[in-house]
């Protein structure tokens, strides 16, 4: 049986079961595009002279927030754009990631930088896995990441710092924070509305987009990507959350979206219990950090990293 769009006439490439609309390629685009185009809107307009560090680790969500970004801005000639590419040092994996990210900055024409593991924390994610586990890779992996971009982006002089982190993404964190009663963390959860000295604010344009509807987007406009899994996010403690939300999307669609909603609706007074803590200077390293030794010294001394 030929399912047809429900905006015209043309052959439906998709259902978009939350809503339950058919839509056809064309209809698809336009549907996603114009929900990034309203939450760039939403998270705030970008200023004249503006300059845009995209992070893309060239994954399917970072690749095609590239090209939406490069879309909506690339005819703006005040606003500057910018990819940033953190080489964690995984053998096997971030190096063939990569060369996506080489592929597609070049076809965008679009200047990029990769900053590595190695040169900024002294070690790769494979020799940190060889020698400490006993919080979990992926945490060491995130706070570091977290520098490389934030020290890229300061001597850059980025305004905005693009992540690609979608609908699946950000309702994992949102209910992971929940159940671990991390309620200070939930506070500081992105995109960031207020800026704190010393760190670069971020914007999420896919983060109420699934995860499906991006792999679909990347199909229909042929933009190719890395389809690989971390191989150190294989026992992470945030596949639990992936498979229990998956399931009560599934069983009641539209459960993702009531999650960030619920959350959106509370921020205020999240952030209003729980403000944005005066930051301070590492006595060891001199970045942000509301604690006298920052999180990143501290996994370095784990690490004997001097």
């Amino acid at each position: 049986m030929k399912i047809i769009c429900s905006k015209c006439n043309n052959p439906a490439v998709t259902y978009i079961r939350y809503n339950g609309t058919h839509l056809c390629k064309d209809h698809f685009i336009q549907y996603l595009e114009k929900r990034v185009k309203k939450e760039i809107n939403k998270q705030g307009k970008l200023q004249n002279n503006t300059k845009i560090g995209i992070a893309v680790s060239g994954g399917k969500d970072s690749i095609v927030v590239l090209h939406l970004i490069n879309k909506i801005f690339s005819k703006r000639k005040n606003i500057e754009m910018i990819v940033l590419t953190i080489d964690e040092g995984i053998k096997n994996y971030r190096n063939n990631s990569i060369n996506y990210v080489f592929e597609n900055s070049k076809k965008l024409d679009i200047e990029y930088k990769i900053i590595s593991f190695k040169k900024i924390i002294g070690k790769t994610m494979d020799e940190i896995a060889h020698s400490e586990n006993d919080i979990g890779y992926c945490s060491y992996c995130g706070v570091f990441r977290r520098l490389c971009l934030n020290n890229i982006s300061k001597k850059l002089k980025i305004s905005k710092l693009i992540m690609g982190h979608n609908l699946d993404d950000m309702s994992q964190s949102i209910m992971m924070n929940f159940v671990n009663g991390d309620i200070k963390k939930l506070a500081r959860l992105g995109p960031h509305m207020k800026i704190q000295p010393g760190l670069v604010p971020r914007m999420m344009p896919l983060r109420l987009i699934p995860e499906k509807e991006i792999t679909l987007y990347a199909l229909l406009q042929k933009i190719s990507y890395h389809d690989g899994e971390c191989p150190y996010a294989i026992n992470a403690y945030r596949g639990v959350f992936r498979d229990i939300i998956n399931t009560l999307e599934y069983k009641n669609p539209g459960t993702r979206h009531s999650i960030i909603k619920s959350y959106d609706n509370i921020k205020n007074l999240l952030t209003k219990s729980y403000p944005p803590t005066e930051l301070n200077s590492c006595i060891r390293c001199t970045e942000p950090t509301s604690q006298e030794i920052c999180k990143v010294c501290t996994l370095k001394s784990k690490l004997k990293i001097l």
